[in-house]
């Protein structure tokens, strides 16, 4: 059986947990097909399933290979892939929320759930695009249907879903304010941002009204922020908790003041990528990749991504 390199999550706990290891190489099923990995994205939801929340339960005890976001080029196709083919460039965020095992020199996913790579992006750039976009697309697409002239409140828009989800919000028409801190404000206007709120400075639900959607990035486990954004909703407007759910509390709460409340999840979705792929080869939307990182620093890189100050994402180099 062929081997290739991975890092391998031997427990719960501390970014010590993981080690660059030598495993099996994967086998595609029919419909699956072997992808040689040449970047992989870092998310959040990497180094808090790796500390045993996330989608810890979902993935059950270690060991297991972490990440989802992948990059890369085809290397086999399984019976009944038809859209596919060896050599192929291709991006996705197979099995979320089942492991996908990014964080390794191949993976092997359904076919469905990827799509071409952006031909204008590098795969590390492309790495970085499909959790976070998805996110964006299916919270604000999706979930919340934002329409032309509808207001939406963007939270944590300098981050890897925010700055993706403001200039997606954007790009349907929406007004779009997020909440970031001042040094990013700038950045954030080239990216289409109508308005802009440091939290750092002022209460936003001081300084924002009228909001048809507020995407929340950061939940009501963090100064309240769910709970605080049903202030700045309008009659009938719809706080997507993506992060957290929504709690008996924050729903009972938006209820009794007529708004409304959706929990989220990402789910793959190739399609979906196929349509990221167009707006960004045609240049309506940007990914911010503030650094690379080679496979044997992924503990640096979740490091890093944990401090919460990364402007746009984090990425692995897997392969030249």
């Amino acid at each position: 059986m062929s081997s290739m390199r991975a890092v391998v999550q031997h427990a719960f706990g501390g970014p010590d947990v993981l080690r660059l290891d030598e495993v099996p190489r994967p086998e595609p099923l029919p419909t699956e097909v072997l992808v040689r990995v040449h970047a992989a994205g870092v998310n959040p939801v990497d180094w808090q399933t790796r500390e045993g929340a996330g989608m810890a339960r979902v993935l059950g005890q270690p060991p297991f290979i972490p990440g989802w976001d992948v990059s890369g080029v085809v290397e086999e196709v399984g019976f009944g892939v038809s859209h596919l083919q060896p050599g192929d460039e291709v991006y996705g965020m197979p099995w979320f929320p089942r492991a996908a095992g990014a964080y390794a020199e191949f993976v092997t996913a359904p076919a469905r759930q990827l799509a071409l790579k952006p031909a204008s992006l590098s795969h590390e750039e492309a790495a970085a695009v499909p959790l976070a976009a998805l996110t964006a697309w299916q919270a604000l697409v999706d979930t919340a249907d934002v329409q032309p002239g509808q207001r939406v409140l963007v939270h944590a828009a300098a981050g890897g879903v925010g700055h993706l989800a403001v200039q997606i919000a954007k790009h349907l028409g929406a007004h779009v304010t997020g909440t970031a801190s001042a040094g990013r404000h700038e950045w954030l206007k080239g990216l289409g941002a109508d308005e802009l709120v440091d939290y750092r400075a002022v209460r936003f639900e001081d300084a924002v009204k009228d909001i048809d959607v507020v995407i929340d990035l950061i939940s009501v486990h963090h100064d309240n922020t769910s709970l605080r954004s049903l202030d700045v909703l309008r009659p009938g407007g719809l706080l997507v908790a993506v992060p957290a759910g929504v709690s008996p509390e924050l729903r009972q709460a938006a209820e009794s003041r007529g708004l409304r409340t959706s929990p989220f999840l990402v789910e793959p979705d190739g399609a979906a990528l196929a349509r990221i792929a167009a707006l960004i080869d045609a240049g309506e939307l940007r990914v911010e990749v503030e650094k690379v990182f080679t496979l044997d620093q992924a503990t640096d890189a979740q490091t890093q991504g944990a401090k919460g100050r990364t402007r746009g994402k984090l990425v692995l180099r897997v392969a030249a």
